[in-house]
């Protein structure tokens, strides 16, 4: 339904019609345009309480059966592009109301008495109904192509942000492990070629649409892929607890958020330490929110010292985290002694065929 629903968004300028926030939204203008025709209207108080009810009951059938019918022809119209979209949406709104004016005139004229009663002629009632009908619609209609616009280009600014955010990943990544790599080449040429398989299959996740999340377990498998990679350069003096049982596995994130943090712990923490150190990934969920925390050991002597490509990599991390996220998506960095913690905190988006980005 979501992605059935985010495609309509990106094909047509109309809003969802069968939402019940834009429903209500539409009630509510309705009823200040009912209420500006009441006070341009000459007339007694009392003539303006009965003309205020008649027109608001008018002019609220007319939206509601508007709205009814945008929301049934929604599909039809997404396949039309905008001008035509619009030319079609504009010409329902002038033909349900010229059915409602004439109906409306035809109960006056057969069933209507006092204030029931339309006093102007009929081609008077129809030309002016319209008239308001033509003004207000294309008002309304052109406010939501140029919202439509709008949206789409905040679309376009964060998936090319996005994009810039995470080719800034990358080549770090990439460096890193071919430096792994080539370590191993005399060494280990065994394990050296296993390692390019690792690296070539990990590009294969990396280089895909920076605009969509991947499930959690994709997630781990590549930064399982990653530590598998160093275990071969560090041995004995690397080692990782997990602790991420209650997290749900088809939980969303976006791609390559915990790999450069293991590897941040691995090259700031269990590298600079001669007997190595355990790396701790913990995991929480509370049905809403879920919480990665990675901490690792770091040498006393590196406790006060400034990192700056640390600092940039969390900042990256947390750049995507709130474009994806917005104020649900956090990191959060502390140090105390001889442990450095990073805490990642995202809602919980089941993972379906096509995850995009919040608008």
């Amino acid at each position: 339904m979501a992605d059935t629903e985010h495609n309509l968004n990106q094909r047509t300028f109309l809003p969802d019609f069968c939402n019940i926030r834009i429903v209500f939204s539409i009630v509510v203008i309705a009823e200040l345009l009912a209420i500006v025709l009441t006070l341009a209207s000459p007339g007694s108080q009392q003539d303006q309480w009965s003309y205020l009810s008649l027109s608001s009951l008018f002019i609220q059938w007319i939206a509601l059966l508007s709205a009814a019918t945008l929301c049934l022809l929604r599909p039809l119209l997404a396949r039309l592009d905008d001008n035509h979209t619009a030319i079609a949406a504009y010409g329902l709104l002038l033909l349900i109301t010229l059915l409602l004016s004439e109906a409306a005139y035809w109960v006056s004229d057969n069933l209507g008495a006092g204030s029931l009663s339309i006093t102007m002629n009929h081609l008077e009632f129809l030309g002016r109904n319209l008239a308001i009908c033509a003004i207000t619609s294309f008002i309304t209609l052109r406010y939501f192509y140029l919202q439509h616009q709008l949206t789409r280009r905040i679309e376009a600014e964060n998936q090319f942000r996005l994009q810039a955010l995470q080719a800034r990943i990358q080549p770090h990544f990439l460096f890193n492990s071919l430096n792994t790599i080539a370590s191993l080449i005399r060494r280990q040429p065994r394990q050296a070629e296993e390692a390019v398989a690792d690296l070539a299959d990990l590009f294969r996740h990396t280089l895909s649409d920076t605009t969509t999340r991947v499930a959690l377990t994709e997630e781990l498998e590549i930064t399982r892929r990653y530590l598998q990679i160093e275990q071969l350069r560090l041995g004995d003096r690397l080692h990782v607890e997990w602790q991420i049982e209650s997290l749900p596995s088809d939980a969303t994130l976006p791609s390559l958020t915990l790999q450069p943090l293991l590897e941040n712990a691995i090259y700031h923490g269990i590298e600079k330490l001669a007997d190595g150190g355990t790396i701790q990934c913990h995991g929480s969920f509370d049905g809403k929110l879920l919480r990665l925390t990675v901490i690792n050991p770091v040498a006393r002597h590196d406790e006060k010292n400034s990192r700056p490509s640390l600092n940039m990599a969390l900042d990256n991390i947390s750049q995507r985290l709130q474009a994806h996220f917005e104020e649900q998506g956090r990191l959060t960095a502390s140090q105390q002694a001889g442990h450095y913690q990073v805490e990642l905190q995202f809602p919980y988006m089941p993972h379906q065929q096509s995850t995009t980005t919040p608008r």
